[in-house]
């Protein structure tokens, strides 16, 4: 395979561009390249601080998946998903797409009722969805212990079986790829330090590479998004925090779909090298720094030996954590911001990877149009002035 360093040019930045977009991830390079692909929009540039794609897009558990509760949500994730599902052939580029099937356990209960609950609402929504009795999930993934002895019994799952995983470093390489090829520039080790604002509109950005003229400005920093906005005097309702992942050493290949559970705040899939990619709940405090404390990485691993005794005397290779930004109703924010021609595109906690393809189509759409894309309008920062909130708490914020 080529080396990505020649997969895209390495330039240095214009004096001015249409679109400037703030952080070379998943969302940034998409975005780039559905503004070229779908608008015609190319000179644009995204702005890397470090590397492309060295921020959560390098740092995730690259599970995709589409079932969720509420309407808005299940109608942008499973265009994602959909976009997914031909990603692939249409950027020339293997992502190893897997649709091996996500299984969310249920070991309560109150489980039970919302993963009922959860197929209900994803089959109204033409989302693949079933209930799977604990006989069941043991036949669909025979190496997890369903033993009514287990602390957290395992009482049944939802199963979605379009949902699987991808590699995450060949969805941003093959983005930028296709993204240069339009003529987009990717400037890295580009920090932007303020913005200039006449009027009340965004004219230019500020960065460690000299000031660039904009007529756009569009944040897609993940965790560091607040950061940003609050250098254009805007303070969003997000709160960063670690989440924190591992991978253990190489193994045959023993788990063939992405195990996940809440209550025990552990989710498990096998990569195609053969390690075992694990997550967990986010840890409890704000901050900015890529690593997580050891207490969630112990209960992390009490939670996957519950779950699979098997993976008992297997080594964890390393740990790392990626900043995930909270919105209060954990949802995402998408669109215009108080400052004329200041866009962002944020507040997608712990489940950014799984949407890169439907939130570059809409955030672009956004930016082309001067309005939010369908699918975009419900995420409008106004929502937490109107109390028109989409809570996905129990789906989106604390486990993915």
């Amino acid at each position: 395979m080529t080396h990505p360093d020649f997969l895209w040019r390495n330039p240095d930045p214009k004096p001015a561009y249409d679109v400037v977009i703030v952080g070379g991830g998943g969302h940034g390079l998409a975005t780039a390249y559905y503004l070229a692909r779908n608008h015609g929009i190319t000179n644009v540039a995204v702005l890397e601080r470090g590397w492309l794609a060295g921020g959560n897009m390098a740092r995730n558990t690259t599970i995709i998946r589409s079932n969720y509760l509420w309407d808005e949500s299940a109608a942008i994730y499973e265009h994602s998903l959909k976009l997914w599902e031909g990603l692939s052939e249409e950027l020339d580029y293997d992502l190893q797409f897997s649709q091996r099937g996500v299984l969310n356990l249920a070991h309560n209960l109150g489980d039970v009722r919302e993963g009922r609950r959860r197929v209900n609402a994803n089959r109204l929504n033409g989302v693949d969805a079933e209930w799977l009795d604990a006989d069941e999930v043991k036949k669909f993934c025979p190496v997890i212990n369903v033993s009514q002895r287990a602390r957290y019994p395992v009482m049944g799952a939802t199963l979605q079986r379009r949902g699987g995983i991808a590699k995450h470093d060949h969805v941003a390489w093959a983005l930028a790829r296709k993204a240069d090829a339009y003529g987009i520039d990717l400037i890295q080790g580009c920090e932007v330090t303020g913005f200039e604002i006449t009027d009340d509109r965004v004219t230019a950005v500020r960065t460690s590479r000299g000031r660039i003229a904009a007529g756009k400005v569009a944040l897609a920093a993940a965790g560091h998004t607040s950061v940003l906005a609050a250098r254009a005097g805007i303070r969003l309702p997000l709160q960063s925090h670690p989440l924190q992942a591992l991978v253990s050493e190489l193994l045959e290949p023993v788990l063939d779909c992405v195990v996940m559970s809440n209550a025990v705040h552990v989710y498990v899939s096998q990569a195609h090298k053969g390690e075992l990619v694990m997550g967990a709940g986010i840890d409890a405090y704000n901050s900015y720094g890529q690593r997580g404390g050891v207490h969630v990485i112990e209960a992390q691993m009490a939670a996957a030996l519950e779950l699979f005794p098997i993976f008992s005397r297997v080594r964890v290779l390393r740990t790392w954590a990626g900043i995930v930004d909270v919105s209060p109703d954990a949802s995402p924010i998408i669109g215009p911001t108080p400052v004329e021609g200041l866009y962002i595109n944020a507040g997608w906690g712990t489940g950014g990877f799984k949407a890169t393809p439907g939130s570059g189509w809409v955030y672009a759409h956004t930016l082309a149009h001067e309005r939010p894309h369908p699918l975009a309008e419900p995420f409008a920062l106004e929502r937490f002035t109107t109390g028109a909130l989409i809570d996905e708490h129990g789906a989106a914020a604390v486990a993915h």
